[in-house]
């Protein structure tokens, strides 16, 4: 059973494409959800960029054509349609060898009526390139479907091998008119506000550490320690890999997989304490007892968190002002611890202790 899995953490969605149905899978689950679009997708109906490159390639009646995703080339032969190109582009294209990365793009490419010549089983342009390069391809004329931005190294080793290539920039990828969204998820992932970040494409990584600007240096430190990365797949995830930060995937490539990796690996990392006789599991902005929620303010959870992370040990009340959102004295966490044993609906689990602090009542007391 799935619902109710994420109850308490707070996950970001960061893509514009399929954004509502990842917010609605996530809030099944019970997560608190932040949508902030990192990118836009330029409309390829008024795209002349792609325009272009479709009279280019219908001039170039290539031998091979490489298709990177479903989505671009359902898109692409739906905006030919729409310059009424689609016919002479679908003749050139079925008269090439067509090779798909992976099972998406091979979907299209029947639904169009066509047939691919291979399919790369790891859904990687890495595999495609080396198999082309064995091959040999000096003399082809090579039509490239691009996924969102340019493919840099793939098509200069094409052409350094000797092929004449087409780029075909579907769906390229612009900033969001408005930033706010995603300025204030960096804020909100700055303060450790959120559990877990979800990327579906590589440039909408690069688009939001752009976006980060100066605070891009305490968002990778989080991201590599407390918020959870979650990425689509391993070509989604490079930009994050290539600064060191730790992210999780699913097997399979696909954004209902990723839901699920996010769902088993966020409550698996949640600290989880016995205390007065109850399991306490600390979570984003929750505490379960005995798999029960009780949604806190911050203070309140400010409050438990410390406690938690030194579990059966005396916390001053000068280090609980420290952990308070807006700090104040010793009158405010005594108000907060107050609020806190009203939100767990008991005060057995936090011991009151004269003068020192106060401390979580640990089943097995730390020494």
């Amino acid at each position: 059973m799935t619902e109710g899995a994420l109850t308490g953490f707070t996950v970001a969605v960061t893509a514009e494409r399929r954004r509502d149905e990842m917010a609605a899978l996530l809030t099944r689950r019970g997560a608190r959800v932040v949508t902030a679009s990192a990118i836009s997708i330029v409309p390829l109906a008024d795209d002349d960029a792609l325009h272009a490159a479709t009279e280019a390639c219908i001039g170039l009646a290539p031998d091979l054509v490489v298709a990177t995703t479903g989505f671009g080339f359902r898109g692409w032969l739906e905006a030919a349609e729409g310059w009424g190109l689609a016919e002479r582009l679908r003749e050139v294209l079925g008269r090439a060898r067509i090779i798909a990365r992976g099972p998406k793009p091979c979907g299209a490419i029947r639904a169009a009526g066509l047939t691919e010549d291979w399919a790369a089983p790891t859904e990687s342009t890495d595999e495609i390139l080396e198999r082309l390069l064995a091959e040999g391809v000096a003399g082809q004329r090579i039509v490239v479907q691009e996924h969102g931005e340019p493919q840099t190294e793939f098509v200069a080793a094409l052409r350094g091998a000797g092929a004449a290539v087409v780029e075909v920039p579907v769906y390229r990828w612009v900033l969001p008119s408005d930033l706010g969204p995603v300025r204030r998820l960096v804020d909100q992932i700055a303060a450790g506000q959120i559990d877990a970040v979800t990327f579906t494409s590589a440039p909408a990584v690069k688009a939001f550490l752009q976006v980060a600007g100066e605070s891009e240096a305490v968002v990778l430190e989080r991201l590599a320690g407390g918020t959870l990365a979650a990425c689509v797949g391993p070509v989604t995830a490079a930009p994050l890999a290539e600064k060191g930060v730790p992210f999780v995937m699913p097997e399979r490539y696909r954004l209902g997989a990723l839901i699920k990796t996010l769902t088993d690996e966020l409550p698996r990392r949640s600290v989880k304490l016995g205390v007065a006789g109850s399991t306490l599991e600390m979570r984003g902005h929750a505490v379960l007892i005995d798999g029960v929620p009780h949604t806190l303010a911050p203070a309140a959870m400010a409050i438990l968190t410390s406690l938690a992370a030194r579990p059966g040990v005396v916390v001053s009340k000068e280090q609980l002002i420290a952990a308070l959102p807006r700090g104040n004295d010793g009158h405010a966490v005594d108000v907060a611890v107050a609020r806190l044993r009203s939100a767990l609906g008991s005060g057995r689990h936090i011991e009151t202790v004269i003068k020192r602090g106060y401390r979580l009542r640990l089943d097995e007391p730390a020494a």
